[in-house]
Formats: structure tokens, C-alpha cells, sequence
């Protein structure tokens, strides 16, 4: 979805960069380097008392077992010590396979910014600093508290604890007031829809920054649910059953995991079918689309071979034969690209792009069945419709260029 979206706002004309934003300080990093501890504990036949909390995937079992290879010392540190190692190694190799797997994915992301960086360059003291200056924090209790009841929350938030530490809430303020100290005209979030009640508190510290509240927009992601056969693959992440973006894309392919993803609104929930995804039939909606541009692309090597070649450059006149319903019909629907993406970008929804290139591919299959164009009774309507394919095949590039899906000139 950001991907997209990003490649939609800079058609239209915008800059735009792309960031991922790594959840590396806090709980949870804690919760990783104490699971992959325990599991090399676990690993070398010391005796490990389990606890409530900890991630269960095979995966942490993967890393504490390689971790263990490259330091064979790992259990004779310090607890604290090993566990800080654990940690820190858990993080670096599974940051690595996010970035393969999402190159892979062709979802670029141009910085890759550090949650911890936040506390070491002092940004989040920065960010405490100009809500105090705008009067939307204070002590109580030994902690500092960020006054969300004032821009209409339903109780103020705890921004850092008594004991010193941070909330994730603390972070992303300071995150966000960096980005806008940046330059940064605009922000974009990009959640999972659970995250969905933690919209109007990030709108409000916004706010709180300083700035207004159509500066910041949150896009919310419905899971998806993988269909295998028509049931419901179950995943859980901490439970360490679930399917990797990585084995999606290596099950159906790149191009079509993208189309599939970005053909609904955002905000609506998703039934990704991985055995019709994998189908080269018209009931796929990537290969419809992509079937659509390969047509084409054969039709103009055909005419190529068989000397019919379009003056360069076109003229208006040339186009003069086109007289049809279906001809104008298509040529409309050609032209109507440019507001589609327009729209797409102004409404943040990449699935118009989506949406309208199913479209096209289906006027494209009609008219391709309808009318022979390299058999014409006319050479000037061949040349005309010859032409007019020309331009739907490069609109179709286009769109699915937007989409970050390939446009195969042969399937």
C-alpha cells in the first residue's frame, strides 16, 4: 500500500520518501532477546524455566541455534549481558530478511529509521520540550503526562513513567515532530487496522506539535486472510504459525500478491485465494490485466513483421477513422487515465488504479475480439486502431507501474 501510494504521489507530481520505521527500543526488543536466550539455553541442554510471555516461532529457535554458532561463549556471559547479545543479534539478522524480503517485494523504503536513534540523538527530549512550550504536558506522580484530554481524548497519556522509561506513545511524538522538523509538509502512517484507536491520540499529539490537523493523515490496513483451497490459513506470530510475505511471494509470485493486495480500499478486510492467484486464467485479475498487455504487445510485433508501421510521430488526423461506439468508447477510457491517478493520489487509494485498470483490460478483450485489426478492410481504420492499441498498451504500463506490478509484453 505505501509503495504504491508513493509511486501514485510522485505521477501526480508530488515529493515524496518513503520510510520504515523500526521498533527497536522497548519491550518487545527485551521480549526478543529473552527468547532467543532461553532457547539457546534450551539449545545446549540447560535446564530454562518458561515464561507467560516469550515468542514461540521456530524462527527464534533458528537464530538462538546460529547465534550459538557464532559465539560459542553466548551462555557463559553475564545473564543481562547475553541476553543484550541475544537481543541485538535477533534484531540486526531479522531487519536483514525484512529488507531482502521487501526488496524482493519491490517496496522501497529510501531511509530506515531507528526508534532507538530517537532517544540517543535527543529528538524525544526535543519533542518534550515544545509540548511543554505549547502547554500540552505536565508532572504528576513523578511522571510526565501528555494532555490528550484538552483536544478532546478520553484520558491523558503517560508519555514517561515514573521510573523513568519511555511509552511507545513517547516515541512515535518524538518521531513524528522529528519528521516534522525535517521539512516535511505531510505526513502519511501506514497501520494495521488493531491499531485503529490509536489514530485520534497520534492526530491529537499532532496537533499539540504545533501543526495542523490536515498535516497528518493514518491509513489503516485490514489483515489479510489467506485462502488455501477455500479455508482460512490460522496464523499467529507469537505462537510461530503464520505464512511469511517471503513464502506468498515465492508460492504466487510478486505481481500477483501486489494486484491482489491493492485492489480493495485499504480500510476493507481481504480473502487473498493463493490457488486462484496462481491460475493463468481470466478469473485472475493480474493475469487479466497483464494478458491484456501482452495482447497488445504481440499485435505490434505482428504488424512489425508484417511492415505496418505507425508514423512517428502520431498525428491527430490519424486517429480521424476511429468512429465506433467501441472505438470511442476506448479511447475514452485510454484518456481517462490521467484523472484516475489524480484521484488515486488526492484520495490516497491506489486500488482506483487497480479498479480502473480491470476496467480498461476488459474494453481491451472485447474490442481485441471484435475487430481484426491487422486484417482490415480499411488500412487507415488498421492504422487508426493499430494506434489506439498502442496507446491503451501504454497506459496499461503505466497503471501497473503505479502498482508495482510488471508488464509482461508475452505471456
Amino acid at each position: 500500500m505505501g509503495d504504491s501510494l508513493a509511486r501514485i504521489l510522485r505521477f501526480a507530481g508530488y515529493d515524496v520518501q518513503t520510510e520504515y520505521y523500526i521498533n527497536d527500543a522497548g519491550k518487545q526488543m527485551r521480549l526478543l532477546g529473552l527468547s532467543i536466550w532461553l532457547r539457546a539455553r534450551e539449545h545446549a541442554g540447560l535446564p530454562v524455566e518458561w515464561p507467560e510471555e516469550y515468542y514461540r516461532g521456530s524462527y527464534i529457535a533458528d537464530l538462538a541455534a546460529d547465534l550459538l554458532r557464532r559465539r560459542p561463549e553466548l551462555l557463559s556471559m553475564p545473564e543481562d549481558a547475553g541476553m543484550d547479545l541475544c537481543r541485538r543479534y535477533g534484531t540486526d539478522e531479522i531487519l536483514a530478511g525484512i529488507k531482502t524480503d521487501l526488496e524482493t517485494f519491490r517496496a522501497e523504503h529510501q531511509r530506515w529509521f531507528s526508534e532507538q536513534s530517537l532517544i540517543e540523538s535527543g529528538a524525544v527530549a526535543r519533542a518534550f520540550a515544545r509540548l511543554q512550550e505549547n502547554g500540552f504536558s505536565f508532572e504528576r506522580d513523578g511522571a510526565l503526562w501528555f494532555a490528550t484530554t484538552s483536544l478532546g481524548d478520553d484520558r491523558d497519556r503517560v508519555l514517561r513513567k515514573s521510573d523513568g522509561s519511555l511509552t511507545y506513545f513517547a516515541s512515535d511524538i518524538a518521531y513524528h515532530h522529528d519528521k516534522y522538523q525535517r521539512g516535511f509538509a505531510f505526513v502519511i502512517d501506514i497501520w494495521g487496522a488493531d491499531h485503529h484507536g490509536y489514530a485520534p491520540r497520534m492526530r491529537a499529539a499532532v496537533q499539540a506539535l504545533g501543526r495542523k490537523p490536515e498535516d497528518f493523515d493514518v491509513l489503516l490496513i485490514q489483515l489479510v486472510t489467506l485462502l488455501e483451497k477455500g479455508v482460512p490459513i490460522s496464523m499467529s506470530t507469537r505462537a510461530g504459525a503464520f505464512e511469511t510475505l517471503a513464502d506468498v511471494t515465492r508460492d504466487v509470485g510478486v505481481d500477483a500478491t501486489r494486484f491482489n493486495f491493492l485492489m480493495r480500499k485499504c480500510d476493507s478486510p481481504l480473502d487473498f485465494d493463493l490457488e486462484l492467484a496462481k491460475q493463468r486464467s481470466m478469473e485472475n485479475p493480474v493475469y487479466y490485466v497483464q494478458y491484456a498487455h501482452a495482447r497488445i504487445s504481440a499485435l505490434l510485433r505482428r504488424a512489425e513483421e508484417r511492415g505496418v508501421r505507425l508514423p512517428a510521430p502520431l498525428n491527430a488526423d490519424l486517429l480521424t477513422p476511429l468512429e465506433t461506439p467501441e472505438d470511442i468508447a476506448l479511447l475514452r477510457l485510454a484518456d481517462h487515465f490521467e484523472d484516475v491517478a489524480v484521484s488515486a493520489a488526492l484520495k490516497l487509494a491506489p486500488h482506483h488504479v487497480s479498479n480502473y485498470l480491470m476496467e480498461l483490460a476488459g474494453h481491451l478483450h472485447r474490442y481485441y475480439a471484435k475487430y481484426p485489426v491487422l486484417q482490415a478492410e480499411d488500412p487507415a481504420s488498421g492504422l487508426a486502431r493499430l494506434a489506439l492499441l498502442q496507446a491503451v498498451g501504454q497506459v496499461l504500463r503505466n497503471g501497473l507501474e503505479l502498482l508495482g506490478v510488471s508488464a509482461p509484453e508475452a505471456m
